[in-house]
């Protein structure tokens, strides 16, 4: 090899990942970027953060596009944002069970020149659906206390696209919860609960075939357990 066409090799391989022209001292932070399926099957949310950049307080702005595939020259389409300032955008088009995955793009434009993060997902593998929201607890005669909740409202098809749920509780003062599921209702009855005594109960959901993550846990709702009058 010779020595100009080696000096050229190292001179790139030393370059920053981001191009543009000369900036900071250090080099520019590239976007940590994620993306998951709340709304399944009508949209994939993404959202990233951009560390700040040393020795800049210069305003950034962001270019997110994506593509259905690992090929770099295939066709690419805008990921929906509010403004080019935003760091939230939103895949509206959906292809269902595809085994090629997608391909999300996004691209920090600095006043000195752009960085850019790419991120491969499956849709199904980043199923997550929100909270389950409004749980209730009722309690029953018998030690038995009855626990009802609704899906999350983003889940948009609950009676088609199928979810599963578990729960979690504790009694106040113990070291631990026990939990329970999956549950393929939005109503379950605990049985064996202390009258009287207090119970924190949450409860979480997941794709119904497995797909993806369980949710967060909701809020939590308490209730002082008494003797029921049934």
């Amino acid at each position: 090899m010779t020595p100009p066409l080696l000096l050229a090799l190292v001179l790139w391989a030393s370059c920053p990942s981001c191009s543009g022209r000369e900036g900071p001292p250090a080099a520019p932070t590239l976007p940590q970027v994620q993306c998951r399926a709340p709304r399944y099957p009508i949209a994939v949310d993404c959202s990233w953060t951009l560390p700040p950049a040393p020795n800049s307080t210069r305003p950034v702005s962001f270019i997110a596009t994506y593509r259905l595939g690992m090929a770099a020259w295939g066709h690419s389409w805008p990921c929906l944002q509010r403004t080019p300032a935003a760091t939230s955008c939103t895949i509206a088009d959906v292809q269902l069970f595809s085994t090629a995955p997608y391909v999300l793009n996004v691209t920090a434009v600095h006043p000195w020149g752009s960085c850019s993060s790419f991120l491969p997902f499956i849709v199904e593998h980043i199923i997550k659906p929100d909270p389950p929201e409004g749980v209730h607890l009722s309690p029953l005669a018998g030690r038995r206390l009855q626990v009802q909740w609704e899906p999350p409202p983003s889940w948009p098809f609950p009676e088609i696209f199928s979810l599963k749920y578990w729960i979690r509780y504790k009694r106040q003062g113990a070291a631990r919860f026990h939990q329970v599921g999956p549950i393929e209702a939005t109503s379950f009855i605990l049985r064996g609960v202390r009258p009287q005594a207090r119970y924190y109960i949450q409860v979480a959901a997941q794709d119904l075939t497995d797909y993806g993550e369980l949710s967060d846990w909701s809020l939590p709702a308490t209730t002082p357990m008494t003797p029921s009058k049934q």
